[in-house]
């Protein structure tokens, strides 16, 4: 039973690896990118989606690379987004038992065997989040950039929460109570942003590029 087990094990690491190997070379060459996170549930006449697609097609006209989990919703709007205005449009879609259908303004399309892999590549290659309104898997999505950086396993890319009538209530109520019982400090969250406004939120993100980008030269 134990050597079965093992097989299994190693079996499944295999297939994790060609997760691994497959991101990394669709990917990595993609420059300057930013990956948005959202609902899947949102059809094309929700505000969200229309706002988001604004927001992707603000950022791509900038030069930015549009990453996105490559299915319906919020990820299809910022796709479309990103085609609208001729920017690079990535997908990282991810395949389950009922197949989450690829959107059609995708130039690359990465499918994904693993959850955790495909969210690795949506914050590898990027250089700033936008978390629209969304369900557990957003949640599960912010919650993993937000620790990654108070960690300092990356570094602080802006977190821009893009929809400030839902996620204020989640900042004033739930996040407030962390701060209160002292599991999270101030420090915490001065990565996080909200706001709506598109034209602030792209000259953040370019500002951040730029400087990274210099500090990068520097370095250098």
């Amino acid at each position: 039973m134990k050597i079965k087990n093992w097989f299994f094990d190693l079996v499944r690491l295999g297939t994790i690896s060609i997760d691994f190997i497959k991101g990394s070379y669709f990917l990595s060459h993609l420059g300057p990118s930013v990956t948005f996170f959202g609902s899947a549930r949102f059809d094309e006449d929700h505000p969200s989606y229309l706002l988001t697609r604004q927001l992707a097609s603000e950022l791509g006209g900038r030069g930015f690379t549009i990453l996105t989990g490559g299915g319906p919703g919020i990820m299809e709007a910022a796709n479309r987004g990103a085609r609208d205005v001729g920017a690079l449009s990535v997908g990282c879609n991810i395949i389950l038992p009922r197949e989450q259908i690829s959107n059609r303004f995708l130039d690359i399309n990465v499918n994904f065997r693993y959850f955790f892999v495909r969210k690795f590549m949506l914050i590898k290659y990027s250089q700033a989040f936008i978390i629209s309104p969304g369900g557990f898997g957003t949640f599960d999505e912010l919650f993993e950039v937000v620790t990654l950086i108070q960690t300092k396993k990356i570094k602080q890319f802006p977190i821009i929460l893009f929809g400030s009538d839902y996620w204020k209530p989640f900042l004033n109520d739930f996040i407030n109570v962390l701060q209160k019982e002292g599991a999270i400090s101030s420090e915490d969250l001065s990565f996080i942003y909200i706001s709506d406004d598109l034209d602030e939120i792209s000259e953040r993100v370019l500002n951040f590029h730029s400087k990274n980008a210099e500090d990068k030269k520097v370095a250098a």
